[in-house]
């Protein structure tokens, strides 16, 4: 998986967008929100990371399992976000997009990797 990758490019785009989003809009009455967002939010992309350098398949797949449920929670935390009405909702709106698009890619990449153990190698993109 390399940088020009789609999922790792939107991955790190993500990141930044919840680093700013939170920077903007963090009130201490809901920090830990927040924090949860923050830290899921940017371990799609860690865990994307370790998955490249996995030391075998089963470790690859392991940790894009782990990215797509990173990405589900900080869907979560947006979506509680939103619907408490936290924050920008256009900024939320396009996080929730970038998040959602994440999920189903990971999701795609799974499976193609289970359907196919023998030919995936570790550290790549299925």
């Amino acid at each position: 998986m390399s940088e020009e990758n789609p999922l790792m490019k939107k991955s790190y785009q993500f990141a930044l967008l919840v680093i700013q989003f939170c920077r903007k809009h963090h009130t201490w009455s809901i920090d830990p929100l927040f924090r949860q967002l923050l830290r899921s939010g940017t371990g799609i992309r860690a865990n994307l990371e370790e998955a490249v350098a996995g030391a075998s398949r089963k470790d690859f797949l392991a940790k894009m399992v782990i990215a797509h449920k990173e990405a589900r929670e900080a869907n979560y935390w947006l979506r509680l976000l939103r619907d408490s009405t936290v924050g920008a909702k256009d900024e939320i709106q396009k996080l929730l997009s970038l998040s959602v698009e994440m999920k189903k890619m990971l999701t795609a990449s799974v499976k193609t990797t289970k359907a196919r153990p023998d030919q995936t190698p570790a550290g790549t993109m299925p």
